[in-house]
């Protein structure tokens, strides 16, 4: 039986895990869930899942759930700010922690639990994506492992010798013969909407993925497809391989979610129907590959009428080129910040205090404007993302 720890269990990486735990509860056994404010979804993860704590970000929230949690009976002890995070990261049974919290809210608590050498089940890319090296850096001191949930990066995981999965983030893949990374993305919501007409598209829009059913953030990113260049940050650290060996590709089917190029010419593929499902599953029972009817539909490539592959267009996605641009200049500080800006301009999308095609001004605009020092350590990362934020919500104020 497998203990576990869920950070972030009311979002759509959270409650997939927990709809597995409630199909094989004899495999699990939830020690804590880490939520925002949602006291009501809360409470009845509380009720279902009977974990030993709950801990919530927010202090009133959290108030109004022990009440509740007493009031019904519930034995489950409610918990609050850094010094229950490390009442929670020192539970040595704990065979794993499911980092699932979107955002950079997810660092600290992550970090806190790579320091106490847990096992990391990693759906919050912009732990990794804020940090960098710094982040494999914690994971190599503290001797903890990281599992990476996110599908695309999930695949090229499991098409790896499983040897090599200990030492994610430092094994060399050119002794396998592997040359490059394909990295998929469906283009999102608007791939065939014109260019012209993207500055009129309302969130709502911008959250109806094609594909894939995920929360409004992340829904937005994939809009804008600069989560697929945040997962470019992400493949260069996970699988320690230059930024000039990462491609990208559009492909609508969402069928094709990763490939891997070797030295030979040949090419291997991940297929599988677009369901966040699969890779959580596979993680959450690793290493052991568990005889699973969990899924509704499987792939049937009999009638997957045809598979496309295409170039992105970066006027259409210049949010992706950004990234990548950002990126492939090896500088932390820079990185960093634009995942905190990126965070804002979003919300600001969200709230409707910016149009759709704002969001890439700011983040560019932005990015003008700053010069950081290049972090040494999480602290320093901290800051960067607190001062970047801070830079970005006064820059949108101003000009509404």
């Amino acid at each position: 039986m497998f203990h576990i720890i869920i950070l972030g269990s009311t979002g759509s990486v959270g409650k997939i895990a927990l709809s597995i735990v409630k199909r094989y509860p004899k495999n699990f056994k939830i020690i804590a869930l880490v939520a925002n404010s949602n006291i009501q979804l809360i409470y009845r993860q509380c009720i279902e899942f009977s974990p030993k704590y709950v801990m919530l970000n927010d202090i009133k929230s959290s108030e109004i759930l022990r009440k509740i949690l007493k009031d019904n009976h519930c034995s489950t002890e409610v918990l609050f700010g850094l010094d229950s995070l490390e009442k929670l990261s020192n539970i040595s049974s704990v065979d794993y922690v499911i980092s699932a919290i979107t955002g950079i809210a997810g660092l600290i608590p992550t970090i806190s639990f790579i320091r106490k050498g847990r096992k990391i089940l990693l759906a919050n890319k912009e732990s990794l994506v804020s940090c960098g090296k710094i982040f494999f850096d914690e994971v190599k001191k503290y001797q903890s492992q990281i599992l990476p949930i996110d599908s695309e990066i999930n695949a090229i995981f499991q098409m790896l010798p499983k040897e090599f999965h200990t030492n994610l983030g430092f094994f060399d893949l050119t002794k396998i013969g592997i040359d490059e990374i394909t990295l998929t993305g469906s283009g999102g919501p608007f791939l065939t909407t014109p260019i012209s007409e993207l500055k009129s598209v309302t969130p709502k829009e911008a959250c109806r993925h094609p594909n894939w059913s995920m929360g409004k953030k992340i829904s937005v990113d994939s809009a804008t497809m600069i989560n697929k260049g945040f997962e470019y940050v992400e493949t260069r650290y996970c699988f320690n391989i230059e930024f000039d060996q990462i491609n990208i590709l559009i492909h609508p089917q969402s069928i094709v979610h990763s490939m891997i190029h070797y030295v030979d010419g040949s090419i291997v593929a991940k297929l599988g129907i677009p369901d966040m499902t699969a890779s959580i599953h596979y993680s959450m029972f690793y290493p052991f590959q568990y005889n699973s009817k969990i899924y509704q539909k499987k792939l049937n490539l009999k009638k997957t009428q045809s598979l496309t592959f295409i170039e992105p267009d970066y006027k259409r996605y210049p949010c992706l080129k950004l990234a990548m641009e950002v990126s492939r200049s090896e500088k932390q500080s820079v990185i960093t910040a634009l995942n905190a800006i990126n965070e804002v301009a979003v919300s600001a999308f969200l709230s409707g205090k910016i149009k759709f095609t704002d969001i890439f001004n700011v983040n560019d605009k932005i990015l003008e404007k700053i010069n950081f020092q290049e972090p040494n350590n999480i602290e320093e990362i901290i800051y960067i993302d607190f001062e970047s934020r801070n830079i970005a919500k006064r820059y949108i104020d101003l000009c509404n």
